[in-house]
């Protein structure tokens, strides 16, 4: 049966705290569906955890990302790489709730060319992080959805569901850190196609230690956020 979703994970040097993920996302999603675990280097030590839960459960695929390091690219190749015509992004660190992953694909389906896992909108919380960060994003979110329109309270949450036709026509042009969530939000946006979304309760990751660059990925934040203020670039 061909999947109605490909659930992309970004990983790096997670180790054997991986399978802790693929566990969580085998029970929690109940649509046929493709898991792809992708990571920059064939000996990041994910990659041997990744390719023994793979010999026994076929739907979980190791991708090893050629289009260069940062989990921008490996979104990139996520997409690129993906059977479905839904594509769920996630992280390996355990904060998102893969029990959602099911209504945001069916939110696709229905037209929206993206279903955003919403932190900031009523019924959504954010449990631990950084502050600093925490503040930044909520504010960003929450200007995006009142003076942007944009569809969404948290435009840079990792933890979407899209289009992946949508995705490969607007193409992705972030080249290194998170920032392709809100670049992709800002593109529906100047495009004006519909997105939708749904409260999410993200927790902190309780193992290992964050891979978030905030003071490195800034400038690339900044400037999708303010591409999704510019005119219309809708056909027609």
């Amino acid at each position: 049966m061909d999947p109605r979703v490909s659930v992309v994970v970004t990983a790096y040097e997670e180790g054997e705290h991986i399978v802790t993920c693929l566990n969580r996302l085998r029970e929690a999603v109940t649509l046929p569906c493709e898991i792809m675990v992708v990571v920059d280097d064939a000996n990041d030590s994910t990659a041997p955890f990744v390719r023994d839960y793979a010999a026994q459960h076929p739907e979980v695929v190791l991708q090893v990302n050629d289009y260069g390091r940062g989990p921008s690219r490996a979104i990139r190749w996520g997409f690129d790489h993906a059977s479905a015509k839904v594509v769920v992004v996630t992280m390996a660190d355990g904060c998102d709730d893969p029990m959602q992953i099911d209504q945001l694909t069916r939110l696709v389906d229905r037209g929206v060319v993206i279903a955003a896992a919403s932190r900031y909108m009523r019924g959504g919380r954010q449990i631990g992080g950084p502050y600093l960060k925490t503040m930044m994003s909520r504010l960003a979110g929450r200007s995006l959805y009142v003076l942007g329109r944009v569809g969404t309270h948290d435009a840079t949450n990792s933890f979407k569901a899209y289009s992946r036709d949508f995705v490969r026509s607007v193409g992705i042009e972030s080249d290194g850190g998170f920032e392709v969530g809100i670049e992709l939000v800002a593109k529906a946006r100047r495009h004006r196609l519909p997105v939708a979304e749904i409260p999410t309760i993200w927790l902190d990751r309780t193992i290992g230690e964050s891979n978030f660059q905030i003071r490195k990925w800034l400038p690339h934040y900044l400037h999708w956020y303010f591409y999704a203020f510019g005119p219309s670039l809708a056909e027609g």
